[in-house]
């Protein structure tokens, strides 16, 4: 169980601080699939990078099962289980997209089991399984492959960053299959940033942050009829 109490982040902006994040609190519990979504600048990505170490709070506490964590680097934070999967890709010159499934996985992996992974994300794994992750890649190329990534991976806790964001709508609707196989299959908790409603149809609960605050938090039917707005192309407009 993950669970966050009382963070607050802060920035330095012109000559003051702003608030990014004021006061957050939420837990999530084991096998559970939770959405966090809200208006763009919410604070929502920010909440993802504290999670996994990359930003540090100002106040507050994480715990992991219990143990604080608050304190722990990017690296010790993976190797306790918790997965990372940035909004905007990283790219690796020299390094194969074989390479960094089997460095997810953490065992001895054939090319073909790792071809299984590319599989599941809709890439046809002999155009990919040799290619390094790289600019030779495109945006949406890379974010299935950091998915497929995390699939090998099999954390007990693994973090989304808006996955959608690049990805055509074809590949869009097997992403959706893929967090439920995911939700089913795997039994570890699932935390994705995101604002489309075809992620948060799947969600057990959804958790709601507008302006650094949590503003609300429930299963995903108390929540959403109450959701949205107009929706158009795909994305909603939130009530404010």
């Amino acid at each position: 169980m993950l669970e966050l109490k009382n963070i607050t982040f802060m920035v330095q902006d012109s000559s003051k601080e702003k608030g990014i994040l004021k006061n957050v609190s939420f837990v999530l519990p084991d096998d559970k699939f939770i959405v966090v979504t809200g208006p763009n600048g919410g604070g929502k990505s920010t909440l993802a990078k504290i999670i996994a170490g990359i930003e540090k709070p100002q106040e507050g506490k994480i715990y992991l099962d219990g143990e604080d964590i608050t304190d722990a680097s990017v690296t010790e934070r993976a190797k306790k289980g918790i997965s990372y999967a940035f909004q905007q890709p990283v790219r690796f010159k020299g390094i194969t997209v074989l390479d960094m499934i089997r460095l997810a996985a953490g065992r001895e992996l054939s090319a073909a089991g790792a071809c299984e992974y590319l599989s599941q994300v809709g890439l046809c794994a002999r155009d990919y399984i040799q290619r390094d992750i790289d600019a030779s890649l495109s945006g949406g190329e890379l974010k299935r492959i950091e998915i497929a990534v995390s699939l090998a991976r099999s954390a007990p806790i693994s973090i989304f960053d808006e996955p959608e964001a690049g990805i055509d709508l074809w590949s869009f609707k097997n992403l959706i299959q893929v967090f439920e196989d995911m939700k089913n299959k795997l039994h570890g908790s699932i935390l994705i940033i995101s604002h489309q409603e075809r992620i948060l149809n799947i969600a057990d609960e959804i958790l709601v942050i507008a302006d650094g605050e949590v503003k609300t938090q429930g299963s995903r039917d108390e929540i959403l009829p109450g959701l949205f707005g107009d929706c158009e192309r795909g994305g909603c407009r939130f009530y404010q």
